[in-house]
C-alpha cells in the first residue's frame, strides 16, 4: 500500500510577533500564525476573505529565524498538516487542533517593511531531519545588467514567464 501525502504550502502575513518557548529538556518550539488572504465571488460581488492558520517550527529552525518573525512579515510556508488531540480536563470532552509544522520558510519581504512586499529577500530553507541555509539572494532589480555587446543586451521581447 502507498504511503499517504501530507504537505501544505501557503503564503501569507504573521498575525502577531513569533512566541518561542522550550520544554523542559530545552528544546525549543516558536509558534505563530499567518493570514492567507483570497477572494471568491458570492452572487455579482466579489468578497475579500482571510483564512488564519497555526504554524510551528520545531528545534534550531525556530531558534535561528525567531528574531525575524514579527507581524505583518510575508512569509512563505511549506510543511505538513498535524493534528493534535486531548481530552478537556474540564468537561472530558475530546478536543482537537489542526496546526502545520514547518519544514521550509521563505522570507518574502524584508524585515523592516512589515507587510510591504519585496521581493525574494532570502529566507530560512531546512530540510527534514538535518540543518538547513540560508537562502540570501539580491533582489531582481540589483543585478547585473549585460553589456551592450552581448547577445543578451540585443534581445527586445519580454520572456514569457
Amino acid at each position: 500500500m502507498a504511503a499517504g501525502i501530507n504537505r501544505v504550502i501557503l503564503v501569507g502575513n504573521l498575525t502577531r510577533d513569533a512566541e518561542q518557548s522550550y520544554t523542559q529538556s530545552g528544546f525549543a518550539i516558536l509558534k505563530f500564525s499567518i493570514a492567507v488572504n483570497s477572494t471568491r465571488k458570492q452572487g455579482d460581488q466579489w468578497i475579500d476573505e482571510a483564512n488564519y492558520f497555526d504554524i510551528t517550527v520545531l528545534g534550531k529552525r525556530g531558534e535561528a529565524i525567531a528574531s525575524y518573525m514579527t507581524k505583518g512579515q510575508k512569509v512563505g510556508i511549506d510543511g505538513q498538516l498535524r493534528q493534535d488531540r486531548w481530552e478537556d480536563k474540564n468537561d472530558g470532552r475530546k478536543r482537537s487542533k489542526v496546526y502545520i509544522l514547518a519544514d521550509n520558510i521563505q522570507f518574502l519581504s524584508s524585515r523592516d517593511s512589515g507587510s510591504q512586499t519585496g521581493g525574494n529577500q532570502g529566507g530560512w530553507q531546512g530540510g527534514n531531519s538535518s540543518g538547513g541555509n540560508w537562502n540570501n539572494q539580491a533582489p531582481a532589480q540589483n543585478a547585473p545588467r549585460p553589456q551592450q555587446d552581448s547577445p543578451a543586451a540585443n534581445f527586445e521581447d519580454d520572456i514569457p514567464f
